[in-house]
């Protein structure tokens, strides 16, 4: 069963079009990838799923609600972290949190919850401040956990973390969908980071979709594909590159 289905969306701006007639299936309770160089039409496909921007043609479907129709329904149903988490540094992490579920007119039970799912809850009243960026991220996390969402939207969540930052990240996004019964939708421009969490990926270039499915079947496609050994981030760069071309594009 899938939670979003895509019909031919698009966004253009102008002359210039952000994502061209993307069909996406994102499955229910599993962590979704979508990859694609800076530009790819990533980040435009998450702000249409949030409202932030309107599809200039085509359509999508999200708990079985239809946008823009049942908008207000469909944004009580997804949280998201897409730019890097905006906080009030002279306050905690928890007073950070206790404005956030005023606003939304939560129970303060919530707080609590989500501090404890990011893992964070002995730094509860540390000013926001004096986290460290991984910490941070746990914060945003959390900030958009904290309304239980059926959906969790991430764009490039490891982006700037070091090597043990990028792990404790990971780990959690994986754990997310069987603790809280949701489904994660993750950015980023590398297969690598994609490979470790995602149970399905779609990658795309210059706004269209140029593969969608299981890192099993592309790892099927890259043993077809005598040329790249059957490694994998060879088969995501010959994807990129073989669009280009065809484009009249450069790779570099």
């Amino acid at each position: 069963m899938n939670i979003i289905e895509t019909q031919d969306i698009t966004k253009t701006y102008s002359d210039f079009t952000a994502v061209s007639k993307v069909n996406l299936q994102i499955p229910t309770g599993k962590v979704y990838g979508l990859l694609g160089p800076n530009g790819a039409g990533k980040s435009t496909l998450m702000k249409m799923f949030l409202g932030l921007t309107n599809p200039t043609s085509g359509s999508f479907v999200i708990n079985d609600l239809h946008y823009p129709q049942d908008r207000n329904q469909i944004l009580k149903s997804v949280g998201s972290l897409i730019e890097a988490p905006a906080f009030y540094g002279n306050l905690t992490g928890e007073e950070n949190l206790e404005i956030i579920q005023q606003i939304l007119d939560l129970p303060k039970s919530s707080i609590e919850k989500a501090l404890n799912t990011v893992g964070i809850t002995k730094w509860k009243n540390r000013q926001a401040k004096k986290y460290s960026l991984g910490m941070k991220q746990r914060l945003g996390l959390a900030s958009a956990l904290i309304g239980s969402p059926s959906i969790l939207i991430l764009d490039e969540p490891t982006n700037g973390l070091d090597p043990v930052g990028v792990h404790e990240i990971r780990t959690l996004i994986q754990s997310l969908p069987e603790k809280l019964n949701c489904t994660v939708i993750v950015s980023s421009h590398l297969l690598s980071e994609i490979e470790l969490v995602a149970d399905k990926i779609g990658i795309l270039n210059h706004g269209q979709l140029l593969f969608e499915g299981t890192i099993e079947q592309l790892k099927a496609n890259s043993g077809r594909e005598k040329h790249n050994n059957g490694n994998l981030e060879e088969t995501f760069l010959s994807l990129i590159s073989t669009d280009n071309d065809r484009r009249g594009l450069s790779n570099d």
